[in-house]
């Protein structure tokens, strides 16, 4: 009887223990348990820019929003530029994305591509990896298939170099390769064209940072093959000047 007292009053010092345990974080100035699946979104225009060489000149635009929470966002992307001498688009497109964190650094991305511009308009299955490699490089790598049988692949990335607290260097590249030449669209098979950069800015905000900087573009293989037969440039170093966005 002994016995089964005690244990009964052991029993009943760990219910009174786990019963105040529980009513801790109801207490006065006791800390509230974070909420990880609050939804907030973000937006920025990475490149929004004049480039100008010898009368070639073109406004380029690269820019990103996406609304979720740490695990789960829509992201949608576009980038383009329009041709100041034709005032046409050299290239127009648009990317809605489902986006799930796949590792403490990385997300997995899915979803769909639409190109408006050059040629005829297309639409792709898009797949793809985003997020901060080593060295605290921004990069992504994604392949692309469309609706009509064509596969294409793109790698990019982007460093921000800070030299004080609002300035920063910002070297940046996008490549290019598809399986299938495309006339139409002046696209090539194999590796298809480089766009690369190294852009000054000064943060007046972190919102707005006006910056300048030279940008290099390429073509190669059969892309530049097309250009060398319409008589267009295979490769440009521009000036180049802008103001980047970020809400």
């Amino acid at each position: 009887m002994r016995l089964i007292a005690i244990a009964a009053g052991t029993l009943a010092l760990v219910a009174a223990a786990s019963a105040g345990a529980q009513q801790q974080p109801s207490q006065p100035g006791w800390p509230q348990p974070v909420d990880n699946n609050r939804l907030f979104g973000t937006a920025v225009l990475n490149q929004n820019e004049w480039r100008t060489s010898g009368g070639s000149d073109a406004y380029r635009w690269d820019g990103e929003g996406w609304y979720g929470d740490d695990w789960n966002r829509i992201r949608l992307k576009s980038e383009g530029n329009l041709m100041a001498a034709s005032g046409h688009f050299g290239e127009a497109q648009v990317q809605a994305l489902y986006s799930r964190a796949a590792t403490r650094y990385f997300d997995i991305q899915g979803g769909v591509r639409y190109d408006m511009a050059p040629g005829p308009a297309r639409g792709w299955l898009a797949l793809g990896i985003e997020g901060l490699a080593p060295m605290y490089w921004n990069v992504g790598a994604s392949v692309f298939l469309s609706d009509a049988g064509h596969a294409a692949g793109r790698f990019e990335g982007y460093y921000n170099l800070p030299l004080t607290q609002r300035l920063f260097l910002q070297p940046q590249f996008e490549l290019n390769a598809y399986t299938k030449a495309d006339p139409s669209r002046d696209v090539g098979s194999g590796v298809s064209d480089l766009d690369a950069g190294l852009r000054l800015r000064y943060e007046i905000r972190r919102q707005v940072a006006p910056y300048v900087g030279l940008t290099y573009e390429s073509a190669f293989a059969g892309t530049a093959d097309i250009a060398r037969q319409a008589r267009t440039p295979v490769s440009r170093l521009r000036f180049t000047a802008g103001v980047r966005l970020w809400r």
